[in-house]
């Protein structure tokens, strides 16, 4: 499971790496990079849109041991994948100030060693996937993985402004794969969840994308922000925004909910519209991050999916 707008989480995670200096990585050094190649902040986001489908599905609590397998093999299924877009993008990460402290840039780890990590958690993630959950969860999972690493990282992030929006396709998958992992198959619901996701991935990561504009630019990866005046920006992120919330409202016919979900799907939504257009005010007239305050955005999408996906979780307990 995989999650092309990840660049976002990797902010965070980044920014808090421990700092090394010169000479021998201590053993300890060594294991955090191993770690940090995985993203762990990313594995975060996108098991907390695969667990809650998972209870939604189950229309209840589904059983422990196919949730830990479904985590454990999507952790690796994702750690995977980032450890491959950390190794083929080690040329630009080098040249970032948010991703020059990475293992590879920082030489901790060196790139075939980490080719071999991430080929291994691969492999792990099918083979937990396949045998304790189902065969069609472990396809989704390496078709989202391969898409990640082969169409975002490989084709679209440094060749178009549109990286982010269809890259992001990979992140959406977890929807789909905790819902097949309980049900065995595919059905409405998890589409319209996994749209829910897609269309949430723009605004998230060019919030970001412009917090950090500079650094794109300097590598020459064509972000939106890069190409395209703040106001523009603010702009697309509304737009994308009320199309995100207006998806997220249709679960709420599609799959029969509660009074719950829909509730809180539309509180949560007006919330994050008026911050998206708020920041889209303060693009009309500035151009400096200090006015705009692109991260309050980003910080504020990534509580309102949390929020939204523990509501998924949360309406089938409650109707019980």
């Amino acid at each position: 499971m995989t999650h092309a707008g990840q660049s976002a989480a990797d902010a965070l995670h980044d920014d808090a790496t421990a700092s090394g200096g010169p000479g021998p990585a201590r053993f300890r050094d060594v294991v955090a990079a191993y770690v940090g190649l995985t993203k762990p902040r990313v594995i975060e986001l996108l098991l907390l849109t695969t667990v809650p489908v998972m209870f939604f599905a189950a229309r209840g609590v589904p059983p422990l041991g196919l949730v830990v397998a479904t985590v454990v093999g999507g952790t690796f299924s994702a750690g995977s994948a980032s450890v491959f877009n950390c190794v083929y993008d080690r040329d630009i990460d080098e040249q970032m100030r948010r991703t020059r402290r990475r293992a590879l840039p920082r030489h901790i780890v060196s790139a075939r060693a980490a080719l071999v990590f991430g080929l291994v958690l691969g492999v792990l993630s099918v083979v937990v996937l396949y045998v304790w959950v189902n065969p069609l969860s472990a396809l989704l999972a390496v078709a989202a993985e391969a898409f990640y690493v082969f169409g975002y990282t490989m084709v679209l992030k440094r060749r178009t402004t549109q990286n982010i929006v269809w890259g992001g396709l990979a992140g959406c998958f977890p929807a789909l794969i905790g819902w097949t992992a309980v049900t065995g198959e595919l059905a409405w619901t998890p589409v319209v969840l996994f749209m829910v996701v897609f269309f949430w991935t723009p605004p998230h990561t060019w919030a970001l994308a412009l917090r950090y504009r500079e650094d794109y630019a300097n590598v020459d990866v064509p972000m939106l922000p890069v190409v395209a005046p703040a106001r523009e920006v603010g702009r697309q992120i509304v737009l994308y925004s009320w199309v995100m919330v207006a998806t997220s409202l249709l679960l709420w016919p599609v799959a029969g909910t509660g009074p719950v979900y829909p509730v809180v799907a539309a509180v949560l939504g007006a919330v994050f519209l008026v911050e998206a257009h708020r920041m889209w005010g303060r693009t009309k007239t500035a151009d400096d991050l200090a006015t705009i305050q692109p991260m309050r955005l980003f910080h504020s999408s990534n509580l309102y999916l949390s929020l939204l996906f523990v509501a998924v979780a949360l309406d089938p307990l409650l109707l019980g």
